[in-house]
């Protein structure tokens, strides 16, 4: 092992927070001062400078590379008229924004009351306002473009998806079963009937590189995964648990292995439905054998030391996770400390698939 590298895994906090992390990159000020004006909606439909992201079953509208932002006089009817939620100010001019501009998305998915329909090849009325707003025009997914995007795009798609995604899960409330009405520009639900006022939740998930004393990488493969794809352990942080706890124990359940030292490296939201990932390494505890790592066999499927030679002379078969995620740049991370490529630049002029 090169000293370099032995150096790092003896220090694992040496590398310091992650940088850049796609999806914690932002161009927003999210200027919640403006979420209670109560003209708001009426307010940005007469604003020329104002712009609207449009949302629909996960995905939004997209224009050579970027996110296509709509003014209001480009909308039709139906679409202006649905209720905004509110994501900010663009802290910078770009792309013919100009800077302070205020942007809301549109979720095109509340003009389907009855939900999807049960027949997809039968057109719903999302899907034809979908169309009349951009036609013939691309619809991409944050695990597609998350990692492409500027910060400004990325930024915008990463909180219109996280909030259009809460508000589909919270039309009832929890503590009655009334409907709930928006409040605050889409950014709380209020219940008429008991008083009760909900806000966006956020489920915190660890996710782990964990290394061995020869400074191997241990990746798993999900039961809900095609064979062949791996990618670093990860779990939710239970209740009454920290972040620390909730390393060892997640590893343990999953791997059947104790792991010390966990340090944190970055988080980045993944709003896919509500997670924020928070990424750590860990070592195996010096009085735990490598070899003991066992899946669980129900998350967990197959398990796999890798060292850095292995793991290259593998990526263009096997799936890694994609560039988007906050598990690529954690082993990027680790990839690299040798020297050595990382992941994007071995598979370039290979075959392997990335995922988001």
């Amino acid at each position: 092992m090169p000293n370099n590298t032995q150096a790092a895994a003896d220090r694992p906090d040496s590398f310091g927070l992650l940088a850049d992390l796609p999806l914690s990159r932002s161009g927003v000020d999210r200027d919640y001062t403006t979420r209670e004006i109560e003209t708001l909606a009426d307010d940005l439909r007469a604003d020329p400078d104002a712009r609207y992201l449009l949302m629909r079953g996960g995905t939004t509208a997209v224009e050579h590379g970027r996110l296509r932002l709509f003014r209001a006089s480009e909308l039709p009817a139906d679409v202006a008229a649905l209720a905004p939620t509110f994501l900010g100010r663009v802290q910078d001019a770009e792309a013919g924004i100009p800077p302070r501009a205020r942007v809301s998305s549109l979720d095109l998915d509340a003009l389907n009351p009855e939900g999807p329909a049960a027949d997809p090849a039968v057109p719903t009325p999302a899907d034809d306002a979908a169309s009349a707003a951009h036609a013939e025009g691309e619809w991409g997914s944050l695990r597609d473009y998350g990692a492409v995007f500027g910060a400004l795009d990325a930024g915008l798609l990463t909180e219109a998806l996280a909030l259009a995604n809460w508000h589909r899960s919270s039309t009832f409330c929890s503590r009655c079963g009334h409907r709930t009405a928006l409040r605050q520009a889409g950014w709380s639900r209020h219940c008429p009937n008991c008083g009760a006022e909900h806000f966006p939740r956020t489920d915190p998930a660890i996710i782990v590189l964990v290394t061995d004393a020869e400074d191997r990488v241990l990746l798993g493969s999900n039961a809900l995964w095609r064979a062949g794809q791996y990618s670093l352990l990860a779990g939710f942080v239970e209740a009454g648990e920290s972040l620390e706890q909730a390393v060892v124990r997640e590893i343990f359940e999953e791997a059947g292995v104790r792991v010390v030292n966990p340090v944190y490296r970055g988080s980045q939201p993944w709003p896919l439905p509500r997670s924020l990932m928070l990424g750590y390494t860990a070592r195996v505890a010096p009085d735990a054998d490598p070899a003991s790592a066992i899946p669980d066999g129900e998350e967990i499927l197959d398990l796999r030391w890798f060292s850095r030679e292995s793991l290259r002379a593998e990526a263009t078969t096997l799936t890694l996770p994609g560039k988007t995620s906050i598990a690529r740049a954690l082993l990027d991370d680790w990839l690299i400390a040798d020297g050595g490529p990382d992941i994007q630049r071995v598979q370039e002029g290979g075959t392997g698939a990335p995922w988001a």
